[in-house]
């Protein structure tokens, strides 16, 4: 079998910046690139960090008003951000529900959903408070993020 370069890794990473970008269309489904970090320039996500954000932003969004089309929030392996695919929930929602989702997690002094031995796999590597942080740091990129910014290389 012949390996195919995938088009994720087609995206020139030393020209990408932070914000959220449509990665893929896969007939109705839309993954979007939540890219928290510019790719090898900034300290990365820590693990702990980056399993309390998927916790509680994965949370969040299946607690919204558009829980019925959000398919799977994740963690990139690079640890730089996030995937987040959707069915049926236009551009302009995506970007105001990842938003508010980010806006919410960098305040949250609650239980962290999912935490606990029964219900996670690796459940006592969490960090709340620095899911709060990176999350406070990364909230105020999607501040009047339009449709058009979707595009990588916008």
């Amino acid at each position: 079998m012949e390996l195919r370069t995938i088009a994720s890794f087609q995206i020139d990473h030393t020209k990408l910046a932070k914000g959220m970008y449509i990665s893929r269309t896969d007939g109705d489904v839309v993954t979007y690139d939540i890219r928290m970090k510019k790719p090898n320039t900034e300290a990365v996500i820590t693990n702990a960090a980056i399993h309390s954000i998927e916790h509680l932003v994965a949370t969040y969004l299946r607690s919204s008003p558009f829980s019925g089309g959000v398919l799977y929030f994740g963690p990139m392996g690079c640890r730089t951000g996030f995937y987040l695919l959707t069915r049926g929930i236009s551009h302009a929602d995506a970007i105001t529900l990842t938003r508010e989702a980010f806006e919410f997690l960098s305040s949250y002094d609650g239980p962290l959903p999912g935490a606990s031995e029964m219900e996670c796999g690796n459940w006592k590597e969490h960090d709340l408070a620095g899911a709060r942080a990176e999350a406070a740091a990364f909230a105020p990129v999607l501040d009047g993020y339009t449709e058009a910014m979707l595009a990588y290389g916008h």
